[in-house]
């Protein structure tokens, strides 16, 4: 414990006076994913009117729309992935933004999918998919959901850790993820990483079978985060605390209990938001998983929102992860300052302030450990050592020397 896990009496009190919100209507993006759960909750069920808020969503179409309308100011913040507001702030694929992440929305419950046809090939898991790249002569297509996103990752170092190289292997094209299925069932494609429902709604329609799922490749790890430009952060920064604690508001009501995540999937299915049918969206949701190849199961790591605050906190290490893929994928040429741009676009300090209010405990490291589903270590402490050390990459350049990490 420390000096933020302790509830402010007057944490309400940071709506009124001088702590008031300086923008109190705010334009929240999103795209219809389960994982949009929070915002949702947040902006429709009286979780942001205590702390001066109107959130007012604006559902998206795709990635690349978020980011767009995120530099532009028509939206003040955003669902989005990890790996978007990193390569917004790095300035890869467009003018380099500096970004903010205020906090994260979720871990887990993302998936890897094939089509039918890769079953009837007997193609069903990533040992089969190797043998059938390696000896077939024509390359798969597989789709991700945004070159520097969470699925391009996923999708990568899964296919890596088969043996498989995602850029000389297969081809891979970006596609929104309400659009995968129908891409599978035009057969534009062989298969897809996207966030739920679509794996699910994949398999409900017919169209394909679900090989892996994000928390096979790391548990618990990182996926969207509540994400905005450092200049929104600056100007309105009691705005920003008070948009971390309504969305924390949210998520801890969504992990209290079973009934709460149901009513939740009931709510965000409707075709307001995601447009999905409440049996398709439900399960995952609550962690009951049908591969649509035989294999059921109760996931030992399900789609979180809270978890006590351990979904939330902006960790620096999670940042640094996706920067080290990055570079392993040649997406940068040469080595950032991991710790110091990580450092830069977490918002730890703010998220202590918020976390702290509501008396959610707050992990006196910025850095956590974790152990991925092939073995290896990250605990952010060699960034560029961790960069450099797979086998299969597409590294540019020579590394340069390691950050350190000081706990």
């Amino acid at each position: 414990m420390n000096q933020y896990d302790t509830p402010r009496a007057d944490a309400l009190a940071w709506a009124d006076g001088s702590d008031a919100p300086e923008k109190p209507n705010l334009n929240i993006g999103y795209l219809p994913l389960t994982d949009s759960a929070s915002l949702i909750v947040a902006a429709t069920q009286g979780f942001a009117q205590p702390y001066g808020l109107t959130l007012n969503l604006r559902r998206q179409a795709s990635w690349s729309g978020v980011r767009d309308r995120l530099r532009s100011g028509e939206l003040d913040a955003v669902q989005g992935l990890y790996g978007l507001i990193y390569g917004m702030h790095l300035g890869l694929g467009a003018p380099a933004t500096p970004m903010a992440v205020l906090m994260g929305l979720n871990q887990n419950g993302q998936s890897i999918n094939l089509s039918n046809g890769m079953r009837d090939l007997g193609v069903t898991d990533g040992k089969a998919l190797a043998r059938h790249v390696h000896q077939s002569g024509a390359k798969l297509c597989l789709a991700q959901t945004f070159p520097t996103g969470t699925h391009a990752m996923w999708l990568n170092y899964w296919l890596a850790a088969h043996g498989i190289h995602p850029q000389r292997d297969v081809n891979t094209q970006v596609v929104p993820p309400s659009m995968m299925v129908e891409h599978l069932r035009a057969r534009r494609i062989d298969g897809f990483c996207a966030g739920e429902p679509w794996g699910a709604c994949a398999i409900e329609e017919g169209m394909g079978i679900t090989v892996a799922t994000s928390q096979s490749i790391w548990p618990d790890h990182p996926e969207k985060v509540l994400g905005t430009t450092r200049a929104f952060v600056e100007r309105y920064p009691n705005t920003a605390r008070a948009l971390v604690m309504a969305v924390l508001d949210a998520s801890r009501f969504i992990d209290e209990s079973e009934a709460n995540r149901e009513s939740t999937a009931q709510l965000i299915a409707s075709s307001e938001f995601v447009s999905a049918k409440p049996s398709t969206l439900t399960p995952r949701m609550l962690g009951e998983y049908d591969d649509g190849a035989g294999r059921i199961w109760q996931d030992g790591h399900p789609l979180r929102f809270h978890g006590a605050g351990t979904v939330n906190v902006p960790y620096l290490s999670d940042g640094i992860w996706f920067m080290t893929q990055f570079r392993r994928w040649g997406l940068l040429d040469s080595d950032p300052d991991y710790l110091g741009i990580a450092g830069e676009v977490q918002q730890l300090e703010l998220y202590r302030q918020a976390a702290g209010a509501l008396g959610i405990e707050v992990p006196a490291s910025p850095m956590r450990s974790s152990i991925l589903g092939d073995g290896t270590l990250w605990d952010g402490s060699d960034p560029v050592g961790y960069a450099h050390g797979f086998a299969l990459h597409a590294l540019a350049g020579t590394p340069s020397a390691p950050s350190t990490i000081a706990e």
